[in-house]
């Protein structure tokens, strides 16, 4: 998976900007309703953004967007603050507020490119995009959901493949990382392993590499998901070994 997914905690700002992918946003919010430090720093970025949600204007003349596009090539983050030896218990607060100072002049240059560079007054990757407010698709009431379970499978040169499954919403998701298109005049074909080992169909994979689909199909009593290759058009059984098993009794 993507590496700055090992630090959950750098990723406020890219939240606060709407930057982040399904998957990403999903276990992000997951450690946001846990931890009160990260909270208060997308409060305070949204806070930002949306003083200028607040702003109106005309269409600016070029003059004035070469001038701000010239601007935001010199934004740089403040540097961080070094805590005092006597600090160093509580250092990681401070630093996590350094680096919420630092997000500010971004967030600002990012908002200000768009406006300037289309011309429209109504930016706002702050939207609130809470759980529960009936805007949400398919694929992110899976990833979202309390009860997603997780499995990664590592294909090698082949690519990346994560299985999200959410009980309570019956569902399955698959998210792709650089995957390989499959050979000419085949595709990948989809299937949920049930309790008695049947494989039944789950649909085919939009051709990418990098992809985020939901299953076709219940999931709730799928023990696995597999991925094969078959024909153009697919199978109504495999017809070859998965390339891929994503253990569901083992999900996360």
């Amino acid at each position: 998976m993507s590496d700055r997914l090992s630090d959950l905690h750098k990723l406020t700002g890219a939240y606060a900007l709407d930057a982040l992918d399904d998957l990403e946003r999903a276990r992000f919010e997951r450690h946001l309703a846990a931890c009160e430090d990260c909270r208060a720093e997308v409060g305070e970025l949204r806070e930002t953004a949306a003083l200028l949600a607040e702003t109106s204007a005309t269409v600016p003349p070029p003059s004035l967007r070469d001038s701000v596009l010239a601007g935001i090539s010199q934004v740089r983050p403040l540097p961080p603050e070094v805590p005092r030896p006597e600090e160093s218990a509580g250092a990681d607060r401070p630093a996590r507020a350094s680096r919420r100072r630092a997000w500010l002049p971004l967030l600002v240059a990012a908002a200000l490119a768009v406006l300037v560079g289309t011309g429209a007054m109504i930016v706002q990757p702050w939207a609130d995009d809470t759980p529960g407010r009936g805007s949400l698709t398919a694929a992110e009431q899976v990833l979202r959901a309390d009860d997603a379970q997780e499995v990664f499978v590592d294909l090698g040169a082949a690519g990346r493949a994560t299985v999200v499954r959410s009980k309570s919403v019956d569902r399955a998701v698959i998210v792709t990382e650089d995957m390989v298109a499959a050979p000419a005049g085949k595709a990948y074909e989809l299937w949920f392993q049930t309790p008695t080992q049947d494989m039944v169909p789950a649909g085919m994979m939009p051709e990418g590499p990098d992809q985020t689909m939901v299953l076709e199909g219940p999931a709730a009593e799928a023990i696995a998901v597999g991925i094969t290759v078959e024909p153009e058009g697919g199978s109504p059984a495999p017809t070859t070994k998965p390339i891929a098993l994503f253990d569901l009794s083992e999900a996360t």
